[in-house]
This record gives C-alpha cells, sequence and structure tokens, in this order.
C-alpha cells in the first residue's frame, strides 16, 4: 500500500488591493515560499480595463524583486476552457490573479478548465495570490461588490469571507458594504477585513498571518474580534 501522503496545498495570500505597489513586502515571501522567480499573471478581473497594463505593471513590480512576468490573457470564457492556458496555469509555481471586476472573475473562471488546473497547481504545492476582487473570488461565501452581501465564491478556501479595501472610504463611503458583509455572515463564519498593500497570507501548514502595510480585521458573529486571526478556519 502506498503511504505517501499528498503534498500539502502551497502559500495563499489574499491582498486587499493596491498590489504591486510599496509596501507590499510580502510579494519577496511569496516568491519564496514558491520557490521560483517566475510568476504568472492573470488579469481576468481587469478584462475591461487594458490589461496588458496590468500585466506591465505587475512585470515592472516583479523585475524589483529579481523576477519575470508572464501574463496569461484569460480575460474571456473561451479563454478560461483553452487547454493551452490550463496548462499554463497548472505548470506554474507562483499565480496572481489581479483587482478588477469580481463578478467577471467568477463568471469566467467558474467551472472552467483554468480554474481546475489553478486548484491543481495549488493543491500541489503552488503559491496563489489574489488582490481585491480576486481575493474576493477565491473564498466561499464571497462578499457580493454590488452591496456588501454574501453570495457563492469559487471557494479555494471556504468558511470564509473576504473584504478588500478595508479601511478605505472612496470604496464604501459610510461602511455600509462592511456591516452587510459582518451583519449578514452565518455565525461562525469570519469575515476578514483587508487593507490596501496588505495581504492575509494562508501558510502550507493551514495558519494565517496579516503581511504588508496594514493589519488585517476579523470579524465574527457580527462583531470585532480581537486576535482575529485565531478565527480564521485553520482547513480549507
Amino acid at each position: 500500500m502506498d503511504t505517501a501522503l499528498a503534498p500539502a496545498p502551497g502559500t495563499l495570500a489574499l491582498v486587499g488591493g493596491g498590489e504591486w505597489s510599496d509596501g507590499c513586502s510580502f510579494d519577496a515571501g511569496l516568491l519564496a515560499a514558491a520557490g521560483t522567480t517566475e510568476v504568472c499573471v492573470l488579469p481576468t478581473a481587469a478584462a475591461y480595463e487594458r490589461p496588458e497594463r496590468v500585466v506591465a505593471r505587475a512585470s515592472s513590480w516583479f523585475f524589483g524583486l529579481g523576477a519575470s512576468v508572464e501574463g496569461l490573457m484569460v480575460v474571456a470564457r473561451a479563454d478560461a476552457q483553452d487547454t493551452g492556458m490550463a496548462e499554463a496555469v497548472r505548470r506554474a509555481r507562483f499565480l496572481y490573479l489581479s483587482d478588477g471586476s469580481p463578478m467577471h472573475l467568477r463568471s469566467v473562471l467558474k467551472g472552467s478548465a483554468v480554474w481546475a488546473a489553478l486548484v491543481e497547481a495549488w493543491r500541489g504545492g503552488a503559491v496563489v495570490a489574489g488582490s481585491g476582487a480576486a481575493a474576493m473570488v477565491l473564498t466561499d461565501p464571497m462578499v457580493d461588490a454590488r452591496g456588501g452581501g454574501l453570495t457563492v465564491g469559487l471557494g479555494l478556501v471556504g468558511d470564509v469571507a473576504v473584504v478588500p479595501h478595508f479601511g478605505d472610504v472612496a470604496e464604501d463611503v459610510h461602511g455600509e458594504k462592511l456591516h452587510r458583509a459582518v451583519l449578514l455572515a452565518p455565525f461562525g463564519v469570519p469575515v476578514a477585513g483587508v487593507p490596501e498593500r496588505t495581504a492575509l497570507v494562508r501558510s502550507s501548514d493551514g495558519r494565517w498571518s496579516s503581511r504588508g502595510a496594514g493589519e488585517v480585521a476579523v470579524f465574527l458573529d457580527h462583531r470585532r474580534v480581537p486576535d482575529g486571526l485565531e478565527a480564521l478556519p485553520v482547513v480549507s
């Protein structure tokens, strides 16, 4: 009988937005965790915001960290079903999903060949990072950006929801979206508020940490909890 243990999932970073800018000190650590100097960037969520510029910005940032970027233009459903795109994702050791539209990102990736490949890569030890919209979509439940309620996400990790751009009044003028997400979250399901240039990082052993320019806030059972990282699920 084969007693070999399955590999642990890779590191997961849920970034609050403002990716690839000063303060994102965690990116060097993610590169080290991935054991690579090549980053595969999916600008899917930014499909209507000149995704090539997103890739160029990522390239400039990671160049300064001694790494190179491959932009994988999965911007429509047909791209997400492309076997070549899926194979590129499957081979990658560091996958980074950009900010943009969470609803577009979810609709493009849900049930697709690229999504299946990303899950396979992560479960095989690859690092996955998602910023802003992508941080929302990678969890289940997912905060609905249109009003702050909860909906179904892609569920790379479960039993946690993420509110990116936490504390940014331009994103949520009166805090209504955050309040609604916290209020509607089922009991026992934490909601993490992640500021820009900050990452909620789940290491390969399942433990969580807050890294970068700000501090992650965790809300559970309708209130903010001290030492909130302890409330996050260790097993997805």
